[in-house]
């Protein structure tokens, strides 16, 4: 019964997410933590393992979840769920999509479904913010000024990301390696 319960609450995400990966872990945080399977820290800690490694992040974060609650076939259920029925209903799109793709109707709601993908992605951002930096017991201030070096290392990946061609898992491994000399 658990696998079923993983598996539908992941496939009701993937097919309530617009945007892709990065765009359903809104929907995905809110429902998990509801469900009470995980809670906000260990949300964003699979957000943080998923995105050290390759790959598409909503899988491996659904994975996560999926094995805390049942072990391997819990992950397994959680990544099905994420990618096997949204990847038949793309297998059924591309047949439809050269057909429609100039479609005035299409390019019209998609003009609206853009800014709606940044939104999500940008509340995510902050609600991951706000559990990093501790920021419901803290409060803002305290929290950005006792988390100081976490706000520098957040803007350092920012700047790199926004400024350089360097490649992102440079910064994961380098920020591991930077935790692994001053947080242990």
């Amino acid at each position: 019964m658990i696998y079923w319960q993983i598996f539908w609450l992941f496939t009701r995400v993937a097919f309530l997410s617009w945007g892709g990966g990065p765009a359903s872990l809104a929907l995905m945080q809110r429902e998990t933590v509801s469900a009470q399977w995980v809670t906000a820290d260990e949300f964003a800690d699979a957000v943080a393992v998923g995105n050290s490694l390759p790959g598409p992040i909503a899988p491996q974060v659904s994975a996560f979840v999926g094995y805390k609650l049942a072990g391997f076939w819990g992950a397994v259920a959680g990544a099905v769920g994420t990618v096997v029925p949204t990847t038949l209903l793309m297998l059924t799109a591309i047949a439809f999509f050269y057909q429609i793709k100039g479609s005035p109707t299409l390019k019209a709601m998609l003009t609206a479904v853009r800014p709606v993908v940044v939104g999500f992605l940008l509340w995510t951002a902050y609600d991951l913010a706000v559990t990093v930096f501790k920021v419901k017991t803290l409060g803002w201030w305290p929290a950005v000024v006792g988390g100081w070096d976490k706000v520098v290392i957040a803007l350092v990946t920012f700047g790199l990301l926004t400024l350089t061609p360097v490649n992102p898992a440079v910064i994961i491994f380098g920020a591991a390696a930077l935790g692994f000399l001053l947080y242990r």
